[in-house]
């Protein structure tokens, strides 16, 4: 039996150390190539995701990773990776980035671990057991009267904002859907069909885990692909009250 939270964070402490030495340094700024979305490859990105891929190929599982797309190797066991999310605020020297990775059974969702590299928190789920950091049982904040959220869009929904007492977009979905988990926001709302799979796999496990709600911008449950280039749009609340009012002012 394949320890999927040992092979997670062993990925994440090697990332750790040879890669976040990288961060505020020019060189993790260089642009290496573009990833099968046609975004730009930075070099750290690089660098991380080749930790993954050589650790997750002893284990012979599919591997789905933002930079290199997918491989495969015909096993029951899919890894959908982002080795680096939050890529901008990594190279710019803001300190709100993750390492993000969900494991699959047969395209079920099983396990999935969010590292906090600059604050070493690990925050990890094993669907229908509860989300955790640090080994510390964690639930969604349900107690608040005002909210906070992170809300990515284009232009679409602004009216949201009136309704709302803070607007927060912090620059990493996958680990700003681990704070939702954790209570420290309400919810995150992202209509800019804009996040990918890798983006979101791991967060959405461990924020349902939590008691959040998830669902597309009609409020009907999302359906992805593993794979490193379809787009979604995606809302995830602490309560029916905030996803009520979010949609009611997206539409």
């Amino acid at each position: 039996m394949i320890e999927w939270d040992k092979v997670a964070l062993d990925i994440a402490r090697e990332i750790e150390k040879k890669v976040v030495p990288l961060f505020e340094k020019k060189e993790s700024k260089k642009i290496v190539g573009r990833n099968p979305s046609g975004d730009e490859t930075k070099l750290m990105d690089k660098k991380a995701e080749e930790i993954a891929i050589r650790r997750l190929s002893e284990l012979d599982v599919n591997i789905v990773s933002e930079e290199i797309g997918n491989i495969n190797k015909n096993s029951k066991y899919t890894a959908v990776i982002d080795p680096v999310d939050g890529s901008f605020n990594f190279a710019n020297g803001i300190p709100f980035f993750c390492f993000s990775i969900a494991f699959f059974e047969d395209k079920k969702p099983i396990y999935g671990m969010i590292y906090e590299f600059l604050r070493k928190n690990v925050y990890e789920a094993y669907v229908k057991n509860g989300a955790y950091l640090n080994g510390k049982k964690i639930k969604v904040n349900k107690r608040r009267k005002s909210y906070t959220i992170s809300f990515y869009t284009l232009g679409k929904g602004l009216n949201l904002v009136k309704k709302i007492r803070r607007i927060r977009t912090l620059g990493s979905v996958a680990l700003e859907l681990a704070y939702l988990a954790k209570g420290s926001i309400d919810g995150i709302v992202d209509i800019r069909r804009h996040i990918r799979p890798t983006d979101i796999a791991a967060g959405f496990i461990i924020a349902e885990e939590a008691g959040a709600i998830i669902c597309d911008e009609k409020g009907k449950k999302i359906w992805y692909q593993l794979n490193a280039t379809d787009r979604i749009n995606f809302i995830a609340v602490n309560s029916e009250d905030l996803l009520r009012l979010v949609l009611s002012n997206i539409k």
